[in-house]
């Protein structure tokens, strides 16, 4: 929070927003809920914009299957990540997400320029 006067010019003109986490500590699990708030939410972004990324630590295994997200933040889509076992599976999320930021901001362009030549 001390940099929060940063977060306007972070947010101006952005397109999407991957929040990343620790899943294993719970006040990390809080902050998400203020992220997606200031970052998503108060912007003109939609969920499908926002990537969540929840990092376990090498060497700790995690619980991937019951992380319990606030009701706001479990319709987000959610990729568990850990670069020493699932690399390639993470890579593979993220150029996917990517890929839909380009379509949402290729359609956005293309009724931009159909409503003026309308």
């Amino acid at each position: 929070s001390r940099f929060e006067t940063c977060w306007p010019a972070l947010m101006k003109d952005s397109h999407g927003v991957v929040i990343v986490f620790n899943p294993e500590l719970p006040s990390h699990l809080k902050e998400i809920e203020m992220w997606y708030s200031c970052f998503v939410q108060q912007q003109p972004l939609q969920d499908s914009q926002c990537l969540l990324v929840a990092h376990h630590k090498p060497g700790h295994a995690g619980d991937t299957e019951n992380l319990t997200l606030a009701s706001p933040l479990n319709k987000l889509k959610l990729i568990h990540s850990n670069l020493e076992d699932d690399p390639e599976d993470v890579r593979m999320e993220f150029v996917k997400y990517f890929r839909s930021i380009i379509n949402i901001l290729n359609e956005s362009r293309d009724r931009e320029e159909m409503s003026i030549i309308s």
